[in-house]
């Protein structure tokens, strides 16, 4: 794996400093502001999350922006409103009021007296995301961005809704986690003494966002918006899509690529997960990633090319439009430090160099009636590049589903999105069918490639929940996800289908009736690249600034797995734990002290949909020696279900010192109309 550099060196000295960004409401975001020390007026990068910059990201900060502005850019980082040490009160994520402020931000950093009045936005997830929507709300000073792990569709490829199901895994867990990480107070150091005042009021305008999400289980009008993929064109900005095929957010990529314009985008598909591809964290190999987002910068924001630009005159724009990463066959396992693989440029996307390849389906009409734990060994909805993350071998899941398998006689790459076609009788109105991909071993070991899902009311699209006609057959299409893997010679090609896949899809009621799959008219489609492999793409070896120098003590849930599978036998029940290890305990420079812990349950009984349920848990402390300062959140928030409902628990419980100042429940019961 490839440790980044640590480079102190730079061609401009920097200067640090925090701000206020005055919005015309009267409301002030909290930012930090990276200076070079310049006379001359620099173009602006901006990265605007709610994660908090004075703890939560700091450290991520730390290793990014301040490199950028030894490299001639004033690099900026924003709290958004109702969140971290900004005033106002928090709302949904990606609402009209954010963007808004972020429109608002753009323009005031475009005419501070040390700005050239071009404008770049970044950012992973979250802000990758608001990059996006800011981008296509197109204000005038915003010339490019570079977005990470993000999504064009807020609906299907995020993490509420898969294939028109509720995704159970992160549906439930983000919005836990948000909720928890709403009710974190500011911090008296950079408020002062009103910091009880703003927390106080702050809670009282919190809502858990699982409401909301799981009022809205079709394509409405509510996931439209934020989407951009409603309107490609809206976007004006260059636009550097990066994502990485262990990242589910991946096919926004490739969505971007395809519809932008070739003079507008450029995309890079990595092995990563969901992780800025410098850090050097599982699986690599990382990349030279801020070195490639300079010359992205350098083009959009400077009009300039590096005189050592690796790709010549033509500069960052002559680079394929999308470059991206092919796997070689790999064992299943949990991590891996570095995956063995390859580069390849493509220079449109649908590539010249990928052709679908059918491989029909064979054999007799098979029932598919999957336990309800068939899914516990997918892993992690988002890895992290933590230990637990990746799916295991897949020989256990494989056995509960309907296999289906293809020689491999010659080596076959695949790249880009495998599609089924699968002919299903239902005797039931709802359910769900899940593909998987895998990559069988001489040794019968099973490497999860890729999967998709399909809710089968959402057949006809997902604005919409259509009924399955009990007793009638019919042909769905649907895709996988997106992926670049090398099938070798001698191995097997397995499409697996079940009809459960918890926990992250929530079963529908009656779906353990499964279905009949009927090989006769089902097929799976793979994209395969050919063609030159060559080493024409390359990228330098990662770097970054001086690290803040967070120390991280040995704590508790250092000791508990990551991922454990509990089976009671007698009651048919299985139980799945996660602990997200997000950050853990850690002590900052400043003397902050932040504590962190997280657990998330999973819960059903092997022949019940309806038993399905989950929980997650959250303490957060934060502690300041020096003022006296010592604040505590927990939360709990837990989702059970009927026929017809979601039933939904949170509760949430602030601490000064011993003093509780904030303690609220709510309990919801929410139609299942979709879901």
């Amino acid at each position: 794996m490839s440790t980044p550099k640590i480079r102190s060196e730079f061609p401009y000295g920097t200067t640090r400093e925090d701000i206020r960004v005055p919005l015309a409401d009267g409301t002030t975001l909290f930012a930090r502001v990276w200076r070079p020390v310049t006379d001359e007026p620099v173009p602006v990068l901006l990265e605007y999350l709610p994660y908090r910059l004075s703890d939560w990201t700091a450290p991520r900060d730390w290793q990014r922006h301040p490199w950028y502005a030894g490299h001639g850019y004033a690099s900026v980082r924003v709290d958004v409103r109702g969140h971290g040490n900004s005033e106002g009160m928090p709302g949904d994520e990606y609402d009209a009021q954010e963007l808004s402020d972020g429109v608002e931000v753009v323009n005031w950093l475009a005419a501070q007296p040390w700005s050239s009045g071009k404008v770049g936005m970044f950012g992973i997830s979250w802000g990758g995301f608001n990059s996006l929507q800011i981008a296509a709300l197109a204000p005038e000073p915003l010339k490019a961005i570079v977005t990470v792990c993000s999504a064009d569709d807020r609906y299907d490829n995020d993490v509420h809704y898969m294939g028109g199901s509720v995704l159970a895994v992160d549906m439930h867990a983000w919005a836990a986690t948000m909720l928890a990480f709403v009710s974190r107070p500011p911090d008296p150091q950079f408020v002062g003494d009103r910091w009880k005042e703003m927390w106080t009021t702050r809670l009282e305008a919190v809502d858990p966002f699982i409401h909301t999400w799981l009022k809205h289980q079709t394509r409405d009008d509510y996931w439209r918006h934020g989407s951009v993929c409603e309107d490609y064109s809206a976007i004006k900005a260059g636009v550097l899509a990066v994502g990485g095929w262990h990242d589910p957010y991946r096919d926004t990529v490739l969505r971007l690529v395809e519809n932008l314009p070739d003079d507008q985008v450029r995309g890079i598909i990595g092995p990563w997960s969901h992780q800025y591809p410098d850090r050097g964290l599982p699986p690599g190999p990382a990349i030279g990633f801020l070195q490639e987002t300079l010359r992205w910068w350098d083009h959009w924001l400077k009009g300039e090319t590096a005189p050592d630009d690796a790709a010549g005159a033509g500069g960052v724009m002559a680079e394929p439009k999308l470059r991206s990463w092919i796997s070689d066959s790999h064992p299943p396992a949990t991590v891996y430090a570095e995956l063995p693989g390859r580069w390849v440029g493509e220079p449109s996307w649908p590539s010249p160099n990928v052709s679908p390849v059918s491989y029909a389906l064979q054999g007799a009409p098979v029932l598919v009636r999957s336990p309800q734990q068939t899914g516990l060994d997918a892993g992690r909805f988002f890895p992290f590049g933590n230990d637990g993350d990746l799916p295991p071998d897949q020989r256990d899941e494989d056995a509960k589903s309907a296999c289906f398998e293809f020689e491999v006689p010659s080596e076959v790459r695949v790249l880009g999105r495998a599609k089924v076609t699968l002919r299903l009788t239902s005797a039931v109105p709802r359910g769900q069918a899940v593909a998987r991909l895998c990559d069988i071993a001489p040794d019968g070991s099973s490497t999860l490639v890729t999967r998709g899902v399909l809710n089968l009311s959402s057949r006809h699209g997902r604005a919409a929940a259509v009924p399955w006609l009990p007793g009638t057959t019919e042909d769905v299409t649907f895709e996988l996800n997106g992926i670049g893997h090398t099938f070798p010679a001698g191995h097997r090609i397995r499409l697996a289908v079940s009809s459960a896949y918890w926990p992250w899809i929530w079963p529908q009621p009656g779906s353990e009736a499964g279905f009949t799959l009927d090989p006769v008219g089902s097929m799976l489609e793979l994209p395969v690249r050919s063609g030159d492999l060559g080493g024409a793409v390359t990228f330098g070896e990662p770097e970054q600034s001086e690290p803040l120098g967070v120390v991280y003590p040995a704590s508790l849930d250092e000791q508990r797995p990551e991922r454990l599978v509990v089976r009671d036998v007698a009651k048919g029940e299985w139980r799945l734990e996660v602990d997200p290890r997000y950050g853990g305990t850690r002590v900052y420079p400043d003397g902050l002290e932040f504590t962190e812990d997280a657990l998330e349950t999973y819960v059903i009984d092997e022949k019940d949909p309806l038993s399905a349920r989950t929980r997650s848990d959250w303490s957060i402390r934060l502690h300041r020696p020096e003022l006296a300062w010592d604040a505590t959140v927990e939360t709990r928030s837990e989702i059970s279900c009927t026929e017809r409902e979601f039933v939904t628990s949170s509760e949430v419980v602030c601490r000064d010192g011993g003093e509780v100042v904030f303690h609220r429940t709510w309990e919801e019961r929410i139609p299942r109309t979709a879901g």
